[in-house]
């Protein structure tokens, strides 16, 4: 069963009276959530309710060593999430045994944020907990939950095999929330080729935090990255003590300091960030102080999205489209859980998706939230779990239907890759290493690397390896809690990056060459003059330099080199191609093709969320005047995910409208020749160059020319 209903309407209740029976029962239940933050907070409403009986444990990497055998031995209700099922729960069912003999209810909290690849994964895991649990004799019945899914009961059956009866009637009573399209204004300043610069989104989010906190509005301001976190709180907590000291005039004279507050100059502390990679007594310590009320702001990632218990919020700033609808009204949600109105306000970025965005609400309101896309017979995802799945128990013929009707074929290529061994009884893991090695759910690239002061010795943080090329190379700008450290070396081989204090007056930005090569088109048709394609793509990407930029300003100071090794990516991509007969005229005319294709290629990144369930960020582009493996123009838009996440499947089968809302949000831009709300991007490896607005505008015209 799948409830899908509002935020705030009484899920949590809906399964835990159930599994609170089961375990009153003799029974155990397992719950299920993708961040260690919701779990804790579910364990402590379940300790609230004093249950004779219940032993309900988190069991996650924050758990330490020695209460973990006791989880094992005596709790009844048991809260982990994915990742900690995948490589400590199964693998380890022996000594799990005497749980799962008598499990009965299994909770999948805030479903809907299994989706792309890391959905895909979970999808598996499940697989294998129906299939370990039948090892033991038993047959849960798994609950779902979500506030936003689309079609929940064909959701929920692609991410359990199981058919899925969905419950959707909301009768909750909520207040209203007033929601308003926040487009920061054009500053003075120029950037690359003389394009206006937009006020950041980040500092209008400090700005308004902190006009908010004064006000003594409870406030969550969500950020899309750590760094923003950390900016718009150390932002938020300097306008506060400037104002404290008389430095600046309040920004908005209506505004008066609540009575409560004793002094202005308590306000600053009253702030703080959060995300991931902090130490878990770091995490636990805000959730605390955010629900007291001891803090009145707080800037995060959406690693507070999902239904952690934020009651008496007043009010949610998002500083920038989150990647969805669904993404949009969870964080939205946050605010009048107690039921009293609240203030949602979306916080434009430089952006093509979020100009067009506020500039058309029609796209945003009224419009049903996103189909979830998940692939579990994605080969690269389910030949891993078919390995982990031997390893916990041999796989039999009979095992195969829970796997999905790929799983014969995957599994000869794992023999053949000397993965398993095939036996008369079935396939075996016959290796060393552990199974479960091969499947980064997350897509995280490896190992996290840690986040070392080099003069204490301190562990801050982790960074995923993936991410650890362009956020802590040697070099790099890192931020904690505030606080600015500069990288001194990034050793990938010992999963360290080393730091050290300092206060820079700039910023640095990755800079990346990225090469891709065609493998197999499985489907095209033609596309005005030219053809779309969506296939098997090889991706090389390697990050070669960093720029620095001041701080203020963003004038760049300097490019430096690195010496990173390469990244290689087999995935799925959409291209379009057009043939020389039909860009002549373009190139007669004197226009930049590869400028005109690489702006459409950056606005186009931009504009795919608005019509596949993904960020910008799990997506990547190339364009060419003459692409070697198609020989004409070609613009690709690629899966950032090994195996493909079904981003770019979703791409080619609405690239009309997909590629006509481009090319409208290019042509609706204020700006002359282009500029970070339409064609440059954030994070273009060849620093927004070439770019041309007016090229792209035609190429795109060309492209779309016999499609009405």
């Amino acid at each position: 069963m799948i409830i899908a209903t509002g935020t705030a309407s009484g899920k949590s209740l809906a399964y835990q009276v159930p599994a609170l029976s089961s375990v009153l029962d003799g029974g155990t239940a397992l719950y299920l959530t993708p961040t260690k933050a919701l779990a804790a907070d579910q364990l402590r409403a379940l300790e609230a309710l004093d249950v004779p009986g219940l032993r309900a444990a988190a069991y996650d990497g924050d758990t330490p060593y020695e209460e973990r055998a006791w989880i094992r031995r005596h709790a009844n209700y048991v809260l982990t999430n994915p990742d900690m099922l995948h490589r400590g729960l199964l693998p380890g069912h022996a000594r799990w045994s005497g749980f799962w003999r008598r499990l009965r209810t299994v909770v999948v909290d805030e479903c809907h944020g299994y989706r792309g690849v890391f959905g895909s994964h979970v999808a598996q895991i499940l697989r294998r907990l129906r299939r370990v649990c039948t090892r033991y004799g038993s047959s849960p019945v798994f609950v779902l939950a979500s506030a936003t899914a689309s079609d929940p009961g064909a959701f929920a059956t692609r991410l359990t095999g199981l058919q899925t009866a969905e419950v959707t009637t909301d009768a909750s009573p909520r207040g209203s929330i007033t929601f308003a399209l926040w487009e920061p204004p054009l500053t003075d300043l120029r950037g690359e080729g003389g394009a206006p610069v937009r006020r950041p989104a980040a500092a209008e989010t400090a700005d308004l935090l902190a006009d908010l906190v004064l006000d003594g509005t409870r406030t969550l301001a969500f950020v899309r990255s750590r760094r923003a976190a950390e900016s718009v709180a150390l932002s938020a907590r300097a306008r506060l003590s400037d104002l404290a000291s008389g430095m600046i005039s309040r920004p908005s004279p209506g505004m008066a300091a609540p009575a409560s507050l004793t002094s202005l100059a308590d306000l600053p502390g009253r702030i703080a960030a959060y995300r991931a990679g902090y130490l878990a007594e770091e995490r636990r310590g805000l959730e605390r102080a955010l629900r007291s009320g001891d803090l009145l702001g707080l800037a995060t990632t959406n690693a507070l999205e999902l239904g952690v218990d934020v009651s008496g919020l007043d009010a949610v700033l998002i500083a920038g489209w989150p990647g969805t609808r669904a993404s949009l009204w969870q964080q939205a949600g946050r605010a009048g859980r107690a039921g009293q109105d609240a203030l949602a306000v979306l916080i434009a970025r430089d952006d093509p998706l979020d100009t067009y965005l506020v500039h058309h609400p029609e796209a945003l309101f009224g419009r049903p939230v996103e189909a979830i896309v998940l692939d579990p017979g994605n080969p690269y995802v389910l030949g891993p779990h078919l390995c982990a799945a031997a390893a916990e128990i041999p796989l039999t013929e009979d095992d195969l239907e829970i796997f999905g009707p790929t799983s014969k074929e995957v599994l000869a290529s794992l023999v053949g890759d000397g993965l398993l061994r095939r036996r008369p009884s079935g396939w075996f893991w016959t290796r060393r290493e552990r199974a479960t090695d091969l499947a980064d759910i997350r897509g995280s690239g490896g190992t996290p690397v840690q986040v070392v002061e080099l003069s204490t010795g301190c562990l801050l943080g982790t960074v995923d390896e993936s991410s650890a090329h362009t956020t802590v190379h040697t070099g790099a700008v890192y931020v904690h809690q505030g606080e600015t450290f500069l990288v001194t070396e990034l050793d990938l081989e010992a999963g360290v990056a080393l730091v050290e204090a300092g206060t820079p007056d700039y910023t640095t930005f990755a800079r990346d060459v990225t090469e891709i090569s065609v493998l197999e088109s499985f489907r095209s048709h033609p596309l005005g003059p030219g053809e779309l394609h969506f296939g098997s793509v090889e991706v090389t990407r390697q990050v070669v330099s960093y720029l620095k930029r001041r701080l203020q300003s963003g004038e760049p100071l300097g490019d430096e080199a690195l010496d990173l090794p390469p990244r290689t990516l087999r995935t799925r991509a959409v291209w379009w191609t057009l043939p020389a007969s039909a860009i002549s005229p373009l190139a007669e005319a004197g226009l930049d093709l590869g400028g005109a294709a690489h702006a459409a290629e950056h606005a186009s990144i931009g504009m795919l969320p608005l019509f596949a369930t993904c960020d910008r960020w799990d997506i990547g582009g190339v364009s060419t005047e003459l692409h070697a493996d198609t020989g004409m123009l070609t613009v690709f838009v690629y899966d950032g995910h090994e195996g493909g996440a079904g981003f770019a499947e979703r791409g080619f089968s609405r690239a009309l409208e997909w590629l006509t809302a481009t090319r409208e949000a290019i042509a609706s831009c204020e700006c002359e020749r282009g500029c970070p709300s339409c064609i440059q991007s954030p994070k273009c490896g060849n620093g927004n160059e070439p770019l041309d607005k007016a090229g792209a505008l035609r190429l795109l015209a060309v492209l779309l020319s016999m499609n009405g």
